[in-house]
């Protein structure tokens, strides 16, 4: 069981928040992998994190209720995994227009035509991938930069894609103003301005593969970075009728490569935004077929 003691500190400072709004107080302690809040107390998660994070106590108590919904929904079941829920803003990465509905059920409208993924796909898609600290873990949709900031209370190699050069940006901005106030964590953050079509190939092979956009076919050139036991979460399926794949690659005596699909909601539809495709420095349609 992760420990739930107080982490020793950092001074408090004001610095600017990232996505609009009064200025905010740093972190007031720095980031320990071993710490985790309260899992069973609204009252006493919204405390520790109070004292340990610094972060607002209306959020915090919006995102424990949220959790609780989680776990009743089975889309996040392992203890590691609903540290990494709890210990992520939220809040910080939807635009300001949305701030109250932060912590709703359902994605919402990030600007360019494009989502941040609703909190229960983005806690089962993760969790089934059981990623443990230390695995290389690559990311295709940047997006809002909520999804690879979960990723980074999981593991210290995140390697994330957004090929919307204008949001690309706009998120490395939410990443540096969350550095600077004492979110250390997201400076495991990798990121680059692609197609991820093509995956990050010298960055590979990753343990674990998550993909936020939907596609008709599984891209080989990711398949090919996945470690020999590797596993990947990839929304397949037409527009508008995808459903969200578990990928397991793995290696039989002979050395052949071999190829496992599940299902992770059991047949039914969750929509994604499409997986678009550069041409030059333009996207120019999607890479379905």
């Amino acid at each position: 069981m992760l420990r739930r003691s107080m982490i020793a500190g950092a001074a408090a400072s004001m610095v600017a928040p990232m996505m609009g709004g009064t200025a905010r107080a740093a972190v007031p302690h720095p980031y320990d992998w071993t710490a985790a809040p309260p899992l069973d107390s609204r009252q006493a998660f919204i405390d520790w994190m109070v004292a340990n994070r610094g972060e607002d106590p209306g959020y915090l108590g919006e995102r424990f209720d949220r959790y609780l919904q989680l776990v009743t929904h089975h889309d996040v079941w392992d203890d590691r995994d609903k540290r990494a829920f709890l210990m992520v803003p939220r809040e910080r990465f939807v635009t300001p227009a949305n701030l109250a509905r932060a912590y709703e059920w359902h994605y919402l409208d990030i600007g360019y035509g494009v989502t941040i993924t609703g909190p229960h796909t983005v806690a089962r898609m993760t969790n089934s991938l059981a990623i443990k600290k230390g695995e290389r873990v690559l990311e295709i949709g940047t997006g809002s930069g909520y999804q690879a900031a979960y990723l980074a209370n999981l593991t210290d190699q995140v390697y994330s894609i957004e090929i919307i050069k204008p949001l690309f940006e706009r998120t490395g901005k939410v990443y540096a103003d969350l550095i600077a106030e004492g979110y250390s964590e997201y400076s495991a953050i990798q990121r680059r301005n692609a197609d991820g079509y093509y995956g990050w190939p010298e960055a590979s092979p990753f343990d674990k593969i998550i993909v936020t956009c939907g596609i008709d076919h599984v891209p080989p050139d990711l398949l090919k970075q996945l470690t020999p036991d590797g596993m990947m979460v990839i929304p397949i399926g037409p527009p508008g009728a995808q459903h969200v794949l578990k990928i397991t690659k793995s290696t039989d005596a002979a050395g052949a490569i071999k190829v496992a699909r599940s299902d992770i909601y059991n047949g039914a539809i969750i929509n994604f935004v499409p997986f678009t495709k550069l041409e030059g420095d333009k996207i120019v349609g999607t890479h379905s077929g």
